[in-house]
């Protein structure tokens, strides 16, 4: 076990210091369009380097989704570098949103690249897939333990597709996403604060597993943009609020590009759900 302070306790002071939230760096080619921005790695860079500014040291958890980066090649990939390093170098926690899943030696090499010290691409948390078999994320879990990162597994998501997986009845009789939820629960056994190992459970959701003996966080997409409230959130959630992080991007984006204008969305996003560490 690393004696660097875990990410489940590094991420309690975060959301102690700056309030319940985290908050996506996505690119989206229509952003950059909003923005004023080229299509192109340059506009990339000079879309991060804004979110940069008005996020860090101002909010718990800054998640860039990897695939909006990748899109643009090694030149993408270089910006995300840079990203991922300023914002840790800031003291910022930084959430790697690639929802990575393999087995064996490739799902090492995936552990490797986004928890590994020294990586270029070293985050603080990765997201990952579960449904090769939640022992198929071994690798990353362990690589978490020993280095003090995260992993957010995810559970129950919001698209209409992942209930036809996520839904399905194992031989116990408990759905899938349970299953998930409970495997990770088993891995934050003994954590003194917050577990490590975190779940992702949309906030569109008509209803969420049972999230009640997971003690690590559930990070919780969907909110704003794409529908989902801070009623939606306290009703999927109701008996562990204070582990919940809900993750907005598009409803603080859209105030870009202007630093301030980014700052005060965010900022009212962060009000609007104070109530989770009343």
């Amino acid at each position: 076990m690393t004696s660097r302070e875990t990410f489940g306790s590094r991420l309690h002071t975060a959301l102690g210091h700056h309030g319940p939230l985290c908050v996506g760096v996505d690119p989206h080619p229509e952003l950059l369009e909003a923005w004023g921005l080229p299509d192109s790695v340059e506009g990339l860079e000079q879309f991060s380097e804004i979110c940069v500014e008005a996020f860090v040291g101002r909010v718990a958890l800054v998640k860039p989704q990897v695939a909006f980066f990748e899109a643009y090649g090694s030149g993408g990939l270089a910006v995300l570098e840079r990203t991922v390093t300023v914002l840790r170098e800031a003291g910022t926690l930084v959430l790697a949103d690639a929802k990575r899943g393999d087995i064996g030696s490739t799902m090492s090499a995936y552990a490797r690249a986004w928890l590994g010290a020294g990586s270029p691409l070293e985050s603080d948390a990765v997201t990952v897939s579960p449904y090769l078999g939640f022992g198929s994320l071994d690798p990353v879990l362990g690589l978490a333990e020993r280095s003090g990162g995260g992993v957010f597994v995810l559970a129950a998501t919001s698209n209409p597709e992942g209930a036809q997986v996520q839904l399905a009845t194992s031989g116990d009789g408990r759905k899938l996403s349970q299953v998930m939820v409970d495997e990770a629960a088993a891995r934050n056994a003994g954590a003194d604060v917050l577990g490590s190992v975190g779940v992702v459970v949309g906030a569109t959701l008509t209803d969420a597993p049972d999230l009640s003996a997971l003690h690590g966080p559930i990070l919780m997409p969907g909110v704003g943009h794409q529908g989902g409230t801070a009623d939606d959130v306290r009703r999927l959630a109701d008996g562990c609020l204070r582990s919940v992080v809900p993750s907005v991007s598009r409803e603080v984006l859209r105030a870009g590009p202007s630093v301030r204008a980014l700052q005060e969305a965010l900022g009212r996003s962060v009000e609007s759900f104070a109530f989770l560490r009343a």
